[in-house]
């Protein structure tokens, strides 16, 4: 890998700029490329990329960015799209900083930022080298994520287009589901999970796999079908459906025939129940019947004490005398038919009976 170091102006870092969604972003006079396919979108905020014109405003040093040499003579951006992006706009015109545009400045304080000088190092090497360095150097200003990380190693047409439907703001994915989605579309949380539901192994497997696949139609398709599923089979939207792991019960339940007016019951009676604390299970338990994912409230110390004096301490299945810490709390009515968590339905159970219950 050969390394160079080059001092690069505002002025020409800015020539030709052009943000252009479907064709990426480029600058210096169309030479670079400052959104290559491994890197991630803008997510820079505004204090922090009016952070960055101050610098060049006070004429303080930037971090260094670095550049990478492409076989054509072109370039590429590395590290420093961010603070890139940020100084384009802002001569563009996108943005102001303390209540001023670019262009509402004098043209001694244009001229002064036009001028100002970036210290870019050109590196050139192998696509390998300067993905190996990319990730090297990427320590300062917003950690890369995992998936940012994958994008990087799996380049290529099938990231380009799965960006597309995930990954811009405004992307489709976040317009069709973005109520059902946790994290944010550009730090590529919908694309990492939104993989790992139609993955049968890991992430980076997948990726693998459709690395140069023309195009990621196979998962935006699946992405659809989750969320049709979804909104079929719970058509009445609350706030707790939000960041569920719907593809994973998708794969699992949707060859099962639901009736979605039974099912509106059941959750609107969960809901209502105070026995019930974990109110985002109600939808995995709906379909699965599995009772753990309710994290149904406990008795409470003195509910126990309660029972405990009402038994005189004999366990009701053994009938042998024990200490209140040996024994533990049970529903005499269960819970999944109507009994209650309160003193009255509170039995308490030497630990060996109560556990042997529990596996019936």
């Amino acid at each position: 890998m050969k390394i160079e170091l080059h001092r690069v102006t505002v002025r020409e870092l800015t020539s030709d700029y052009e943000d252009n969604q479907e064709g990426g972003v480029i600058g210096y006079g169309g030479k670079l490329d400052i959104r290559p396919p491994y890197q991630r979108e803008f997510i820079y905020k505004d204090k922090q990329r009016q952070a960055v014109i101050e610098t060049v405003i006070k004429d303080f040093p930037l971090n260094v960015m670095y550049w990478a040499v492409r076989d054509d003579g072109t370039y590429e951006v590395i590290d420093g799209q961010q603070r890139t992006i940020s100084i384009c706009q802002y001569v563009e015109g996108d943005f102001a900083v303390n209540g001023r545009y670019f262009h509402n400045l004098q043209i001694d304080e244009q001229e002064q930022i036009l001028n100002y000088q970036l210290m870019v190092y050109l590196c050139s090497g192998t696509d390998s080298q300067k993905l190996d360095w990319f990730e090297t150097i990427n320590i300062a200003g917003e950690k890369l994520t995992d998936q940012e990380l994958r994008n990087a190693v799996y380049s290529g047409s099938w990231v380009a287009d799965a960006k597309r439907y995930f990954s811009k703001t405004n992307a489709p994915a976040q317009g069709l589901a973005g109520t059902y989605m946790n994290g944010s579309p550009i730090r590529q949380d919908y694309l990492e999970t939104v993989i790992k539901w139609i993955s049968e192994s890991t992430v980076e497997e997948y990726m693998a796999v459709h690395q140069h696949d023309p195009n990621a139609n196979e998962l935006w398709l699946y992405f659809q079908s989750v969320i049709a599923w979804v909104k079929t089979t719970f058509p009445k939207y609350r706030k707790e459906m939000k960041g569920l792991p719907w593809g994973e019960l998708y794969n699992q339940f949707k060859d099962t025939k639901w009736n979605s007016a039974e099912l509106d019951k059941q959750i609107t009676s969960l809901m209502m129940d105070e026995d019930v604390t974990n109110k985002k299970g109600i939808y995995t338990y709906v379909l699965s019947g599995h009772e753990k994912h309710l994290n149904i409230r406990a008795f409470s110390d003195n509910e126990k004490r309660e029972a405990y004096e009402r038994q005189q301490g004999i366990c009701p299945v053994c009938a042998d005398s024990f200490q209140i810490e040996e024994m533990e709390g049970d529903h005499i009515t269960p819970w999944r038919e109507g009994g209650k968590t309160n003193a009255a339905n509170c039995q308490m159970l030497c630990r060996e009976d109560n556990r042997r219950k529990g596996f019936k």
